[in-house]
């Protein structure tokens, strides 16, 4: 039986990212249509399933990136084109993801600040989303 390990590559780790923050950001919307309906719980609900899953999503992603297959993406480093969007990628991905714990504490304690953090979190969302489907090669 083939080591599925030996068979993971960069561009198929790259789509199957992709593919998590699609559903990620399908998730986000259906908690935005609760929310528009009235439905502060679920919500909520979906908003944690979507901190979870990102969560999980980023610690299985730095797992092989760092220990099951260090320099998986050794081939965008070396063409500055595919590197440059990288790390525009990045420059959304990282604060978005670091504010998720402040999204997740704030919604449930802290209604004025959530709000604010929300409109970021928004912003860094979207960013995140489309550098990251649109802007990293995967084929």
């Amino acid at each position: 039986m083939e080591d599925p390990v030996k068979e993971l590559n960069g561009p198929a780790l790259i789509l199957a990212l992709k593919t998590a923050v699609a559903i990620a950001s399908i998730l986000l919307a259906l908690s935005l249509v609760a929310l528009k309906a009235g439905k502060v719980r679920l919500h909520g609900q979906i908003n944690l399933v979507f901190f979870l899953a990102v969560m999980a999503t980023l610690v299985g992603f730095e797992v092989v990136l760092r220990l099951v297959h260090p320099g998986i993406y050794d081939w965008i480093k070396e063409d500055p084109v595919l590197l440059a969007r990288l790390r525009i990628h990045l420059c959304f991905a990282i604060p978005s993801a670091l504010l998720l714990p402040a999204m997740l504490y704030t919604g449930f304690a802290k209604k004025a600040i959530h709000i604010k953090l929300a409109v970021l979190f928004g912003i860094l969302w979207i960013g995140t989303a489309v550098t990251g489907i649109f802007g990293l090669p995967h084929g």
